[in-house]
């Protein structure tokens, strides 16, 4: 809550300086990279200002790049209601923001469910995105997903990858919940089995020469002090593990994407647009929501790959959802 006032406090500020140009005449054609941030209007948890939050992060982090700017920033407001979006009104001085039209807005009435609405609002976005800057890559955040310090740089190294160039997408957040070990994702079994051979044989090396009992390795030995640094590590929380990759970005890992969840996704290349074509052939509904329509895709089309980082590059600040049905204030 306190962050949210921050951030208001802040955008008032700058909204009372007037603004020599129009955000549209300032972004840049055909940019390296356009960060799109999907908002709406949020019926819970107005107080706490997420959009104000991500676009206050995102001007500090753009501000850090120098001279030539690590990105262009759009705000695609999908609100559809009658009462409008507050926070994007008081953004449309420092960034670009985009809008339905009352002719979109009227043909898009009907949706079927919640879910559907998402989507569209999505491919929305992504085709707004496309048609005012063809940007060579895009990266798509939901209106609560803030940034990391090391966002731009570990984005910039994903993309020199030599893997970019095949990928649908790369997911920049996974939950934290999710990230364990004792998870059904092979990679990570074989990753912990790994850290506990390693830790292992660190720990046979330091009793053998640092201690002052004579100390002898048996299979037994070894595999005890395997399944130990296992448990420590699960213990600790691989999550935090992972922390570790944040000393540069070329330590970040790559591996294959899981259904949940997106709210930062980097598409490289065209890849937005292909997404928005593939996701108008697909209908949303509880259970099948845009991440698992997603996931389908890139497991069924044929040349289409879909990845995750890790560490996450953003923070999920968002206790309210705007699709979900919220629990109740005590």
């Amino acid at each position: 809550y306190n962050r949210g006032q921050e951030a208001l406090r802040f955008w008032e500020a700058a909204a009372s300086t007037k603004s020599l140009k129009d955000p549209l005449e300032t972004i840049a054609k055909k940019p390296d990279l356009l960060v799109t941030i999907v908002t709406t209007r949020r019926g819970e948890g107005r107080d706490y200002h997420y959009l104000l939050q991500v676009a206050q992060q995102l001007k500090s982090l753009l501000k850090a790049c120098g001279d030539k700017p690590c990105a262009e920033v759009m705000l695609c407001d999908v609100e559809s209601g009658p009462t409008l979006n507050e926070d994007a009104l008081l953004l449309e001085k420092q960034f670009l923001v985009v809008r339905r039209s009352p002719d979109e807005r009227w043909q898009g009435r009907d949706v079927p469910n919640i879910f559907e609405k998402e989507k569209r609002d999505y491919v929305f976005c992504l085709r707004k995105g496309w048609n005012l800057m063809r940007p060579k890559n895009v990266v798509v955040l939901e209106d609560d997903a803030l940034p990391l310090t090391d966002f731009f740089p570990a984005v910039k190294n994903l993309l020199s990858r030599r893997f970019a160039l095949d990928t649908l997408y790369i997911k920049l957040y996974h939950p934290e919940r999710l990230q364990r070990y004792w998870n059904p994702e092979p990679y990570r079994i074989l990753e912990w089995i790994g850290l506990g051979l390693f830790g292992a044989t660190i720990l046979f090396l330091f009793l053998s020469h640092y201690t002052p009992l004579s100390f002898t390795m048996s299979p037994p030995h070894f595999l005890f002090l395997a399944l130990y640094v296992m448990a420590v590590a699960e213990l600790i929380g691989r999550h935090y593990l992972l922390e570790i990759r944040r000393l540069s970005p070329q330590l970040y890992a790559v591996c294959p994407a899981t259904e949940c969840c997106t709210p930062a996704m980097l598409y490289p290349g065209n890849a937005s647009i292909r997404v928005a074509e593939y996701l108008d052939q697909a209908a949303c509904a509880q259970g099948n929501a845009k991440d698992m329509v997603l996931y389908k895709i890139a497991r069924s089309r044929p040349g289409e790959k879909a990845h995750s980082v890790e560490p996450n590059l953003i923070k999920h600040i968002g206790a309210f959802s705007s699709v979900r049905t919220n629990p109740v204030q005590p």
